[in-house]
């Protein structure tokens, strides 16, 4: 099946967006609630061909307090979006009118009044402050603005998929991996400090120490609280809580350290990160065990991984056991986002020194291509700060290893708000074009599917028998016509896609890309000798 050319037209793309991707969707009505508009109006492009909508001048969009949105020229609310729509957000590269940011816009144009509300990806957006003051000068700058109230706010924990998550699990945005694959790195202090840094930016955190083995974070801090609690209703755990953020291992669950075989490990390690009450959180950290073998590969199907960071010091034997667990990430599809290269030198005397060598970090990212790399330095406070049951960015906020945790703090808001972006759109359905959209994460490249050429490859068991390999799915099952009813994000590695019958396909990335594909009918066809 091929896509024909058609003339330079619009078309209407219904994709749920939080806001107007223009901004000469306008309300006649004094306030616009930005965030009940579920459409946007924008050209439909691939390559260099622009492809035609079935009805490019019929749709209606809900507003909470208006009827009907109609484009209007030079109002005051297009005034104020298009002042807006000067801030750009970094992370995605594309103005916060566009990123669906501005909600609950009102004017007064009698007074000269307006106000709206910036709601970011995470109350831990390191350049809220930024936003904010950028906001308040571009709309004040106006001629016939007087004042100018902007509130801020950040989008509720949930994960994009929470369906088919654990309840536990279900209100969860982000859950970072901390992992070494090397037991003595400094990879339960960087998962704390880490944890701690983000609750100091405005996030909601937990920690969930997975070393059953050998849990430090009875150690590492000092909740009043030291036992895992019991909802005996619910059968559920309630963790514990020191200093705003919230706790849950082994050691708290008055067994001290385990002695048990691996499968009955794993079989803890599930029960107690599923059934935890965690609440609302923005980030989940997991301090992951050493090694590469049955329990983090439990860890990383029970939960939908974010991203990881990996924890190294400057031997060259830490080198090979972390390029172990960078190439099981990359298998399980988690992004590594960040390299911290622990007890990397220490100063004395006016000089840097280098005990233990240098280069491990670095070769990480290089061989990796693992975008950033921070160093911790051997510092004394940071050893005892592990000790005394008091993180270090706590102690001493305001200290080098406090500044270096908070750099890594940014990177990882950043990236994962970058994830989350990524994938939420790596597959989405073109409804103009009745076509399968793809773009892959961490992948410039772009491609259409036939919907019915995807059904038709689902390879679960309903489809194919798991014994013989027997196609049980024929072809003719399929219609020609038929039309995803819903697309969702499973993780980052593959889509969740139900059909009219009821069928709920999930589609891997991977197989996605070996899939036949819809070509542009207009461009030349090769012709062979």
């Amino acid at each position: 099946m091929q896509l024909l050319r058609a003339p330079c037209w619009y078309h209407l793309s219904f994709q749920s967006c939080k806001s107007p991707s223009i901004t000469t969707l306008l309300s006649p009505a004094k306030c616009l609630h930005l965030s009940s508009i579920n459409c946007s109006l924008q050209p439909s492009k691939l390559g260099n061909s622009i492809w035609v909508s079935h009805k490019p001048s019929n749709f209606s969009c809900a507003s909470t307090n208006a009827a009907s949105v109609e484009a209007s020229a030079g109002t005051a609310e297009n005034d104020v979006l298009t002042a807006l729509s000067q801030i750009i957000d970094p992370d995605f590269g594309t103005d916060i009118v566009s990123c669906g940011f501005v909600k609950d816009m009102c004017i007064d144009e009698a007074l000269g009044e307006v106000s709206f509300r910036l709601e970011l990806t995470t109350p831990a957006c390191p350049i809220k402050d930024m936003f904010e003051q950028r906001a308040n000068e571009v709309v004040a700058a106006l001629p016939w603005v007087k004042k100018v109230n902007v509130t801020m706010s950040a989008q509720p924990a949930a994960p994009i998929f929470s369906e088919q998550l654990p309840a536990g699990l279900q209100k969860i945005s982000s859950i970072i991996a901390v992992s070494s694959c090397k037991g003595g790195v400094g990879k339960s202090t960087v998962a704390v400090n880490l944890a701690y840094t983000l609750a100091g930016m405005g996030a909601r955190v937990g920690i969930f120490d997975a070393d059953v083995y050998g849990p430090s974070l009875p150690t590492m801090v000092s909740p009043e609280n030291r036992l895992l609690e019991m909802n005996p209703e619910k059968r559920t755990i309630i963790p514990t809580e020191y200093l705003g953020v919230k706790l849950v291992s082994f050691g708290f669950a008055g067994q001290g350290r385990a002695i048990m075989r691996g499968p009955m490990v794993s079989g803890v390690i599930n029960q107690l990160l599923t059934t935890t009450e965690w609440g609302e959180l923005d980030y989940l950290v997991i301090d992951m065990p050493p090694g590469t073998g049955d329990i983090q590969l439990t860890l990383c199907q029970v939960v939908p991984l974010t991203a990881a960071v990996i924890v190294t010091t400057p031997q060259k034997l830490a080198f090979i056991d972390v390029a172990k667990g960078v190439r099981m990430f990359s298998k399980l599809k988690v992004p590594c986002v960040a390299v911290v290269e622990n007890m990397c030198h220490f100063d004395a005397d006016g000089k840097r020194y280098y005990p233990f060598g240098r280069g491990s970090g670095s070769q990480v990212v290089q061989q990796f291509g693992i975008p950033h790399l921070f160093d911790l330095p051997i510092q004394p406070t940071l050893s005892a700060s592990g000790d005394t049951g008091m993180p270090e960015v706590v102690a001493d906020p305001q200290g080098e290893v406090a500044n270096t945790f908070q750099d890594l703090g940014v990177c990882v808001v950043q990236q994962c708000a970058k994830i989350r972006q990524q994938v939420s759109t790596a597959v989405t359905y073109d409804k103009s074009i009745k076509a399968i959209k793809v773009k892959v994460p961490h992948s410039d490249e772009e491609f259409f599917l036939h919907p019915a050429t995807v059904r038709r490859n689902d390879r679960s068991a309903q489809s194919v028998d798991e014994w013989t390999g027997e196609q049980k799915l024929q072809y003719t099952d399929v219609p020609e016509d038929i039309e995803p009813e819903e697309i969702r994000p499973m993780g980052n590695y593959a889509a969740s896609i139900t059909w009219p019958d009821g069928f709920s396909q999930i589609a891997p990335y991977d197989q996605l890309q070996t899939m036949e594909r819809l070509v542009d009918a207009s461009q030349p066809t090769p012709v062979q000798a």
